[in-house]
């Protein structure tokens, strides 16, 4: 048994120092998934903030307008409408302030009324709160969660504090830069809008499930901004 004994220990030796390399891999290994984890992060931070940057170096440096004289029937006409058709829901200010500003982005103002009653429900409610998610809840008419609005707000060089977004033409606001931005980005509306519902991380995830961008969402706003379309160029 003595004889025995030195093998023992040399064995248990090796049991211990093979269990310790077990150890430090299986930490080395965690912390380096952790680590590429953190670098694909910082990535898209980068690709986010280059985007960003195309976006705004691109913008004209000021809107083109038309002579604000000119515009103003056409104007009046579309918010007519769009207070006539949410049954007065969305208010003749609200709808010309919409008008105005959709026009100043070169985008078609029903497209953000039709985005906005998807959003709120048919209720144009600028108070409105959405359901909690893990990212938290969305605010306003527009539906704009806080880690979203700042970064918006900061890209159309307006204010932001979180009460902000309850101001219905704050929130129309935000909602026009966003689209403006995210049109920009991909190129065509069913991205566009598909990014705006679902982020621009869940519309990657929808277009390599699916094969396309064509969402519930983005069809709907679409075919409906197409009827209101074709109402105002009826004789």
């Amino acid at each position: 048994m003595d004889r025995a004994r030195p093998y023992v220990q040399l064995l248990l030796v090796c049991l211990y120092i093979t269990l310790f390399f077990i150890v430090v891999m299986y930490f080395y290994g965690e912390q380096t998934k952790a680590l590429q984890t953190e670098n694909e992060g910082l990535q898209k931070q980068v690709n986010d903030l280059e985007s960003r940057n195309s976006y705004l170096n691109e913008m004209p440096t000021e809107f083109k307008e038309k002579n604000g004289y000119d515009m103003w029937p056409g104007l009046e006409k579309t918010a007519d409408r769009m207070v006539s058709e949410s049954g007065g829901e969305f208010k003749k200010s609200w709808a010309l302030y919409l008008a105005r500003e959709a026009n100043r982005y070169d985008m078609n103002p029903y497209l953000v009324y039709e985005l906005l009653k998807v959003e709120t429900g048919g209720t144009f409610d600028p108070t409105l709160v959405g359901p909690e998610t893990k990212y938290g809840h969305a605010y306003g008419m527009a539906q704009f969660m806080t880690n979203t609005a700042p970064w918006i707000a900061d890209m159309g060089d307006l204010p932001y504090k979180k009460e902000l977004l309850f101001d219905p033409y704050y929130s129309m606001q935000l909602s026009l830069i966003y689209l403006d931005y995210l049109h920009h980005e991909y190129g065509n509306w069913n991205e566009a809008l598909t990014a705006y519902h679902r982020g621009m991380g869940g519309l990657e995830q929808y277009k390599k499930e699916n094969g396309h961008a064509k969402s519930w969402y983005a069809v709907e706003i679409q075919q409906k901004t197409k009827t209101h379309d074709a109402v105002a160029v009826a004789p």
